[in-house]
């Protein structure tokens, strides 16, 4: 496996702790509005929330690794800059997860304007009664505003590739699915580690010597 690739999934179990502060309450949600009395098991939906969660990463993922591509191609964009930005990010990201430094909610805003537009079709999809409706909501949530998903979509960016960016974000997408299970499945002492204060700034200041090893290795 590429280190890339590694290092994205890693990335996703260490910003757990965020995932359950912004995603959450999301999850419990929807695991809540599941039909009782549903011939489908809970397990199968709830496994189908994250699969199309995923599966938007993937696709953003692939977009954006297109455009660094095209930026790079076209436009003469170095990609060596690209990846000393990624690790900027990486160190702002566990800044943010720390709580130190908010500039990511910032970047978050952004993305608030795409989702304004997505966020009305969920409507469509509740009651969530059969495991299509499942992944059409859980692709849906994919494109929730969120500062850990754009620190690592410049991952992808700095890739330069269609396939590196989408894989990336699949790596990634995968990393987040342990705490959200979690979570869907309220296991009471691991969600409590995981929003343990201790455990944010353990792993915040994990991201942070990760990004500036990182930008150490590229500079």
């Amino acid at each position: 496996m590429n280190i890339d690739y590694f290092s994205a999934f890693i990335i996703g179990i260490l910003g757990s702790g965020h995932c359950l502060g912004m995603c959450g309450g999301i999850t419990s949600m929807l695991t809540s509005a599941l039909p009782k009395h549903s011939s489908y098991s809970k397990t199968l939906l709830v496994f189908s929330y994250n699969f199309g969660r995923i599966l938007s990463y993937t696709l953003i993922g692939a977009i954006v690794g297109f455009t660094g591509s095209v930026a790079a191609k076209n436009l003469g964009v170095p990609l060596a800059g690209l990846r000393v930005i990624s690790a900027l990010f990486l160190i702002f990201l566990g800044l943010y997860i720390g709580q130190w430094l908010m500039w990511l909610n910032r970047v978050e805003r952004l993305g608030k304007f795409i989702w304004q537009y997505l966020s009305p079709y969920s409507k469509r999809l509740i009651p969530v009664d059969s495991p299509q409706k499942a992944i059409g909501l859980g692709a849906l949530w994919g494109w929730l505003p969120c500062g850990l998903i754009y620190s690592m979509l410049t991952w992808s960016l700095a890739s330069g590739s269609v396939t590196a960016g989408a894989l990336i974000m699949t790596s990634f997408g995968l990393g987040t699915l342990p705490a959200l299970l979690i979570m869907s499945y309220s296991f009471i002492k691991a969600k409590t580690l995981l929003n343990h204060p201790l455990f944010r700034k353990t792993m915040a200041i994990s991201l942070i010597g990760y990004g500036i090893y990182t930008l150490y290795l590229l500079v």
